[in-house]
């Protein structure tokens, strides 16, 4: 076996103190980095002109409108609601499907649009997608993906009892050029 030309070093082989030394020194440098924290992240690179997102925008609430039904002595009652950005204006809508709080019957629905401005008090509705005085009842109502679809039932003619809706209509509304333009769902079959 040939010899090294270098003499062997003392520091090559540690000693049970040089491994606490260590351990401290580790120990320290993680306690250190600990108290050093990044900035907060944000969606925009540094330096550029982007705004950070918006805070989260609560959607407009059902219960602090007057809906335009005509219900006496009874109140307004909201079955359903959604929320969703519908318009694509980056600011949530709710749309609400509302009638009488009738004891007995049928009562029809109506389904508003609603929204709601940074500045205004209250919630607004900006469009009726069923009018309460087409009698009809909404049911299978939802929203997804900025489109709002529902079934509806109503009446061949003045002399079907509001107890028993006899057509069955499938539909959906989608805001498209400055409106909510209403279709019939793809598959979907009047009864």
């Amino acid at each position: 076996m040939q010899q090294s030309a270098v003499p062997e070093l003392a520091h090559t082989h540690t000693s049970p103190i040089q491994w606490v030394a260590t351990a401290t020194a580790v120990a320290g440098v993680v306690a250190f980095s600990s108290l050093l924290q990044p900035d907060p992240a944000t969606a925009a690179q540094a330096g550029s002109d982007a705004k950070p997102a918006q805070a989260a925008v609560a959607a407009p609430d059902p219960s602090a409108v007057d809906f335009p039904l005509e219900c006496g002595p009874t109140k307004v009652l909201v079955q359903k609601k959604a929320s969703g950005d519908l318009d694509g204006d980056g600011r949530p809508e709710t749309v609400a499907v509302v009638r009488c709080d009738a004891g007995s019957g049928t009562p029809p629905n109506g389904v508003y649009v609603l929204t709601q401005a940074r500045d205004e008090p209250k919630p607004r509705i900006v469009a009726t997608l069923v009018d309460p005085k087409d009698r009809l009842s909404v049911t299978d109502f939802a929203l997804s993906d900025g489109v709002v679809t529902a079934t509806l039932l109503g009446y061949s003619s003045s002399d079907v009892p509001s107890c028993c809706p006899d057509v069955k209509d499938l539909a959906k509304w989608q805001w498209k050029n400055g409106a909510f333009v209403r279709s019939t769902p793809s598959g979907a079959q009047s009864v």
